[in-house]
């Protein structure tokens, strides 16, 4: 079933009795020949082009909650290609391409809003940082404005721009750069991986992976036994425990990212805003909510909820680029659970157990990143070899030294 403005005009006149599920609800068969750990963004968007792009058919996601119940439908919506290092502009910038062309090929609406990202800088020497990253964007291939003080008075005058200890001098501005919607891309891709016949299973756990010989056949879950010819995990903040019962110890740690959103307000942010002098970051949805978060916190967490000194420093730097903030009212706020690795960059790789694959590590990233994850991870599994773009997300990088930091935190997940 196709959507169309035809067919919503149609199933008005008819009292809406002929809409179908958007996917099916199979029970799991006792064999497939890709099993994929984790219905999120990146789970689904694999599956969809493990069965679009390969021809790979026979694969199952297995989801232990619903459809858009983890990180996918826990974030702030943001997709940008903004980078700076060659390990991952050019991964960032396949992932842009692909969200420019996501909902004609989906044929659902993910509400693609390209609306632009800022990122505001304070000083010279901020300046001249952002002007090498805008290089490094267009020698990518992204698009990249270095704009001036009167530059960002112009696009943002809502901004502090006078504030005396964070004065705003300017910012880099990636006009492609924009939001969608979050749960809304979760159902598109799980809707095209369904209809090409992916097995979609909810409410289904994995418990732990089946080893013959050293190699992973399979998984057990809340379920059953189900064998696969491969096995690829793709956990987001569950990945150290899930690849723990695969007796492997991953360079990862789980934080909790918090988000907040607040009552609608009439339209002011023209796209998204970040903070140079701090983590913040803001944009506004449709429906009229600031949308808006900042930092991690900083102690290791499972749980879906934060704390309230990260609320505080959240508000404070949102307050000092843009103060009228402080009157709107909070409507609510939650907590995703990240997966941060040690230099700041993801995994796409094979790992030591032969079958067995991993997708992980996106820290701040996952979001953004779900196109090119999805389509780099289903070409490794597919192919057996690396994308080009995402080659460098190797779980063996730092024995070799080859980390990609592009925050340049060093190896402290907190601080990525």
């Amino acid at each position: 079933m196709r959507y169309s403005a035809l067919k919503i005009i149609k199933e008005g006149l008819t009292g809406n009795r002929g809409w179908r599920p958007t996917w099916r609800e199979p029970e799991p068969r006792t064999h497939y020949d890709v099993i994929i750990v984790g219905g999120g963004g990146h789970g689904l968007a694999t599956a969809h082009y493990l069965a679009s792009e390969h021809g790979i058919t026979n694969v199952a996601v297995l989801e232990k909650g619903w459809i858009g119940s983890g990180n996918v439908g826990r974030n702030t919506t943001i997709v940008r290609s903004n980078y700076l290092l060659p390990g991952n502009e050019p991964f960032y910038e396949l992932s842009m391409k692909l969200w420019e062309n996501l909902e004609q090929e989906l044929n659902y609406n993910a509400m693609m809003s390209q609306r632009g990202i800022v990122n505001l800088y304070h000083s010279d020497a901020q300046r001249d940082a952002y002007a090498r990253r805008g290089n490094a964007m267009h020698l990518a291939g992204a698009d990249a404005v270095l704009l001036d003080e009167a530059g960002i008075r112009e696009l943002c005058p809502f901004l502090d721009h006078d504030n005396a200890r964070f004065p705003i001098k300017g910012g880099l501005l990636q006009p492609r750069a924009g939001t969608a919607r979050h749960d809304a891309v979760a159902w598109g891709y799980a809707r095209g991986a369904d209809s090409r016949g992916v097995d979609i299973i909810q409410n289904c756990e994995v418990t732990g992976f089946v080893m013959n010989n050293g190699v992973c056949t399979g998984v057990d879950s809340t379920r059953g036994r189900i064998s696969a010819g491969k096995v690829a995990v793709c956990v987001a903040g569950s990945s150290g425990r899930v690849m723990e019962m695969a007796g492997m110890r991953l360079p990862i740690e789980s934080h909790v990212l918090q988000a907040f959103v607040t009552e609608g307000l009439k339209p002011v942010v023209p796209g998204v805003v970040t903070f140079g002098a701090g983590h913040f970051y803001i944009s506004q949805s449709d429906k009229g909510g600031l949308v808006f978060g900042g930092d991690i916190d900083g102690y290791n967490s499972y749980a879906q909820r934060g704390n309230l000194p990260t609320v505080e420093d959240v508000c404070e730097e949102g307050m000092a680029i843009m103060p009228m903030m402080g009157r709107a009212r909070m409507l609510r706020m939650w907590g995703g659970i990240m997966d941060m690795s040690m230099d700041g960059s993801p995994f796409i790789d094979r790992t030591p157990v032969p079958g067995l694959y991993f997708n992980g590590g996106w820290c701040y990233g996952g979001f953004k990143a779900t196109p090119a994850s999805g389509w780099c991870y289903a070409h490794l599994i597919a192919t057996g070899q690396p994308h080009e773009t995402a080659a460098a997300y190797r779980l063996d990088r730092f024995m070799s030294g080859a980390v990609i930091d592009e925050r340049g935190a060093g190896a402290q997940p907190n601080l990525h």
